[in-house]
């Protein structure tokens, strides 16, 4: 085998993720590796497709996004293929945009409640009857 060839092991351990992960994406065909007997080799191009796939993730995508994205590629090539990302990546910078004013309102709305907590605390008590 070429050095640019991983085995299970090696893919798991390049990408930190655990064999079930691995396996899984290629269950649902978003990997393809050599097989030769139970062993898998990853070449080149599946570890291509792992750095796309993990990328994809950290950015919010659904594997079942990825899948069509990376289908899209080998029906119609690479133009087709950043097209589809351009369209995909609009979408997902709207819905960030929606998480983070989100986030913004949830902050503003807990450092409001702490500060009443604080006045709360450095108020002084009434007196009891």
């Amino acid at each position: 085998m070429a050095d640019t060839v991983l085995t299970f092991k090696d893919m798991c351990a390049r990408f930190d993720v655990t064999p079930r992960t691995l396996r899984y994406y290629e269950y649902i065909e978003l990997l393809s590796p050599q097989k030769q007997g139970r062993a898998r080799f990853y070449g080149p191009r599946e570890v291509a497709r792992m750095t796309l796939i993990l990328r994809g993730r950290r950015f919010g995508f659904s594997l079942e996004e990825i899948r069509q994205w990376l289908e899209i590629y080998q029906k119609q090539g690479t133009a087709a293929q950043n097209a589809a990302f351009v369209a995909m990546a609009d979408r997902q910078l709207a819905e960030l945009d929606r998480q983070l004013a989100d986030l913004a309102a949830a902050r503003a709305d807990l450092a409001a409640v702490r500060a009443d907590a604080l006045r709360g605390i450095d108020a002084p008590a009434p007196p009891q009857a």
